[in-house]
């Protein structure tokens, strides 16, 4: 969810952001992700069909990716996009804002606790969180990373399996990573604890973001409303059967 940007304003500029024809193709692109497709499929079910122009590329004047506003539809921030992940991950995102507001009649998003649930709900269930846009993002540090520096030297480690076309592809977006970093990465992310931990610091980060950024609510009010219905709004992974 985000208000609408100032048009006075000098527009906020993301090194490689695109413009705006370039994010249309993006979105465009998007459509046939399946988690798009699937929340699109819903909130028809429910009874709110995504027209053509409801996910808009638009230039924007704040620091933010994109947002839903009610009654006008999703912006996707062209000068903020970088890569197609990262267009599939708003998209997704506001989808799911895009869905509470179809399904509840009573949301509010003047009401710091509405606000807080539905970003709750964004940020558990569209992958914003998964432990590896945490680790480009640089919010979690690699435990065990000594126990990895090594391995570089091992003809068997270089020829390894998992240095997946994939992760090479992120790699190159994200120069500030190496090789080998990569390949630590993906050893490191075997722990079965890490999406938790992912999910649990990250959403209530972002969280505490979008919800401050109302300005209906203030950083206390933010805080006491996502701790209220933490519980009951991480556990609603509708219309996912469970979070993705």
């Amino acid at each position: 969810m985000a208000e609408e940007h100032d048009e006075k304003s000098p527009p906020f500029v993301v090194p490689g952001g695109k413009a705006v024809e370039e994010c249309e193709d993006m979105i465009r692109r998007s459509l046939r992700h399946p988690t798009v497709k699937f929340l699109k499929e819903h909130l028809e079910k429910a009874g709110c069909a995504v027209g053509d122009n409801f996910i808009k590329a638009v230039h924007c004047h704040e620091q933010i990716s994109g947002g839903f506003v009610r009654g006008t539809g999703i912006k996707v921030c062209s000068n903020h996009m970088r890569i197609q992940d990262e267009v599939n991950q708003v998209v997704i995102h506001e989808l799911i804002h895009a869905y509470d507001e179809c399904r509840a009649a009573n949301l509010n998003w003047a009401n710091c606790a509405h606000h807080a649930c539905s970003e709750i709900r964004a940020g558990h269930l569209s992958g914003d969180c998964h432990y590896k846009r945490e680790l480009l993002r640089g919010f979690m540090k690699m435990r065990g990373h000594e126990q990895f520096v090594q391995l570089h030297r091992c003809k068997e480690f270089e020829d390894a399996e998992f240095i997946t076309k994939e992760w090479v592809t992120v790699q190159k977006q994200y120069e500030f990573y190496d090789k080998w970093e990569v390949a630590i990465m993906l050893l490191w992310m075997q722990s079965e604890s890490m999406d938790h931990l992912a999910n649990s610091d990250c959403v209530r980060r972002r969280v505490m973001k979008s919800v401050i950024a109302n300005p209906y609510c203030s950083e206390a009010a933010a805080k006491d409303a996502m701790e209220a219905v933490w519980d009951v709004c991480y556990n609603d992974t509708q219309p996912f059967d469970r979070a993705p």
